[in-house]
């Protein structure tokens, strides 16, 4: 069996792919080859291992967004990855919250199936769940707003 050479550049520019989108969990396969990188993060609430890590919300809540668009809201809960959203991690399951759920940090708000991977996307902050903006099993893109916690 002939060994195979490790790509550095790739796993650097992969190691920027996952800071730039807050994921923590990345795996590309080509031909026979297989790699998957993952990040420990640390957080006070443990986080699964294959959860996505959406960023955290860092504009202060004073400033309301504009009318319909809700990206620049505080409590606003963004896709890290593109995929299929799931409000319950099968379809016979209760949802994961509801509006007017208090969650807690590190807690799974929902799914995203990527690449027949589900993600499971963790409430970046304890709040309250005041909107759900995405309908169940509908495809989502990166940056997308999925819920308003705050």
């Amino acid at each position: 069996m002939a060994k195979t050479e490790i790509d550095k550049e790739l796993i650097r520019e992969l190691a920027a792919l996952m800071d730039e989108t807050g994921l923590s969990e990345i795996e590309i396969e080509s031909d026979d080859d297989r790699m998957r990188l993952v990040r420990a993060v640390a957080s006070a609430a443990p986080v699964p291992l294959a959860a996505g890590v959406s960023p955290p919300a860092t504009a202060p809540a004073a400033a309301s967004p504009p009318e319909g668009d809700l990206s620049g809201h505080p409590g606003a809960l963004l896709s890290p990855i593109v995929g299929t959203a799931y409000h319950a991690p099968s379809p016979e399951d209760a949802p994961f919250v509801r509006v007017g759920d208090r969650v807690a940090a590190g807690q799974t708000l929902l799914v995203i199936e990527a690449m027949k991977t589900f993600n499971e996307i963790p409430a970046t902050c304890a709040g309250v769940v005041r909107q759900i903006l995405f309908e169940n099993a509908t495809p989502v893109e990166y940056g997308d707003v999925l819920m308003i916690v705050d």
